[in-house]
C-alpha cells in the first residue's frame, strides 16, 4: 500500500458583506475542488498549504491552523491518500492558474459552493468551513 499525503485549503474572502471561496477545476480529471498539493520532505501541513496554494492560484492566504479537516480515500487500488484542509485569508484576489494542473479558477459564495464542487468530501468541509469562516 502507498501512503500520499496532500495538504490546501479553503482559501475564502469576504466581498460587500459575502463571504466566497476559491475553486480550482483540475486539467486532468475536471474535477472541482480546492487548491492542494503534496507535503515536500521536511515541510509542515502548513508550509505546504501555503505554497500549494501560492503555485496553483498565485493567492498567499493566512492559514488558520485552528481549523483542521482530514479526507482519505483510495485514488488508485494500491493508493491510500490523506488530505489535510485548513481554512485560509485570501491576502490578494487576483488568481493565476498554473496551467499544467489548473484549468479554471473562480471565486464563489459559500452558500453556492455545493453546487459546483464534485465530490461529497468537500461539501461536507465547506459546511464546516462556513461556520469557522461566519466568526471571521
Amino acid at each position: 500500500m502507498v501512503f500520499e499525503k496532500s495538504c490546501g485549503a479553503i482559501v475564502y474572502r469576504k466581498s460587500h458583506g459575502n463571504t466566497e471561496i476559491l475553486l480550482i477545476k483540475h486539467v486532468n480529471s475536471g474535477h472541482w475542488s480546492f487548491p492542494k498539493g503534496h507535503v515536500e520532505s521536511g515541510e509542515t501541513e502548513i508550509e505546504t498549504a501555503l505554497r500549494e496554494i501560492k503555485e496553483e492560484t498565485g493567492i498567499d492566504v493566512i492559514i488558520d491552523p485552528s481549523f483542521r479537516e482530514t479526507v482519505s480515500y483510495f485514488p488508485k487500488k494500491d493508493t491510500q491518500k490523506e488530505v489535510v484542509y485548513f481554512i485560509g485569508k485570501a491576502k490578494n484576489f487576483e488568481f493565476i492558474p498554473q496551467k499544467e494542473e489548473i484549468a479554471q479558477i473562480k471565486w464563489v459564495d459559500i452558500g453556492h459552493a455545493a453546487s459546483v464542487l464534485t465530490y461529497e468530501n468537500d461539501k461536507n468541509i465547506v459546511s464546516k468551513a462556513k461556520l469557522a469562516i461566519k466568526n471571521d
